[in-house]
């Protein structure tokens, strides 16, 4: 092999031990002749591969070629004291032997172990299968269990958490695609779709909602009842209060494990009556605002 091992497996001359592996497993998947077959390219490139990592794979062997001491194939190269006497007197001194090819060879054998079994058959784990899961905005705050329907036909009940967010990704292991050879199947990777909820929306932890108020509760206080995602809270409007005023109801926001509850923060809006009020129309005609509401935008 001619080739330098470094560029046959796609690594800097400066990667790590662990950046070489790497490489090296993952060229050996891609051209097994298992996966390949009949593709005499993919099979000379497989053998390319392996060469080289019998080089650069073992860190003395690495070294040595580093220094010029081996080439690419991993054969001595020539230097004058390896032949000077070498059929006279102390031709041992100067003759070089090594069991180091079989120990690469071993070595090369472990690394594949995880990809190939004993009997030389391929061995990969399944693919991991990715499903798209709606979910009311309650469940993902609540919890719940959902059940998906997987291509074969078999269906899969899936375990909302508490406090799940929108695109949060949910890894079922061992409910992907089968494996081969006897490899492990791989995961189902399941992405919650949160729907919006009518009055109810999220902002991390903490739950907003925007509550509409008549004017006399603005104007003179009242006490009332606020939805919350779970269940109804009494809740006090203060006397005077406008439109704008943010209240916040303590740990009634969404409840994760391991996490502080957060929030809800309740936004008052004054509404007034969709018909015609002739009371409020002449209280409205008789009152006199103690302070002009848009003096802060006069120049």
């Amino acid at each position: 092999m001619s080739d330098d091992p470094y560029s046959v497996l796609g690594v800097k001359p400066q990667a790590s031990q662990d950046e070489i592996r790497a490489a090296y497993r993952a060229l050996a998947k891609k051209l097994h002749p298992d996966l390949n077959p009949g593709d005499k390219q993919a099979e000379e490139k497989f053998k390319q591969v392996s060469a080289a990592y019998d080089v650069v794979g073992d860190p003395e062997k690495r070294a040595r070629y580093d220094r010029g001491e081996i080439d690419a194939s991993g054969a001595e190269r020539a230097r004058e004291r390896y032949y000077r006497d070498f059929h006279g007197p102390g031709a041992e001194k100067h003759a070089y032997s090594s069991s180091g090819g079989f120990a690469d060879f071993m070595e090369s054998e472990d690394v594949l172990r995880d990809l190939f079994g004993r009997s030389g058959r391929l061995r990969l784990r399944g693919q991991d299968v990715l499903y798209s899961l709606p979910v009311e905005f309650l469940e993902a705050v609540s919890g719940a269990t959902k059940r998906i329907t997987m291509p074969d036909g078999g269906t899969i009940d899936v375990v909302i958490p508490q406090g799940t967010r929108d695109k949060q990704v949910l890894r079922l292991r061992g409910k992907g695609g089968p494996g081969v050879g006897g490899g492990e199947a791989g995961d189902a990777l399941v992405e919650v779709e949160v729907k919006p909820h009518k009055f109810f929306t999220r902002v991390g932890d903490d739950i907003h909602l925007e509550l509409p108020v008549s004017l006399p509760e603005a104007v003179l206080g009242a006490k009332l009842d606020v939805p919350t995602p779970t269940g109804p809270v009494r809740m006090t409007v203060p006397k005077g209060a406008n439109t704008g005023t943010v209240l916040r109801l303590k740990g009634k926001g969404v409840a994760r494990a391991g996490a502080t509850p957060g929030d809800e923060y309740v936004t008052l809006k004054i509404v007034l009556p969709e018909r015609p009020d002739a009371e409020l129309d002449e209280f409205a005609r008789r009152w006199r605002a103690a302070q002009n509401p848009r003096r802060h935008l006069e120049a």
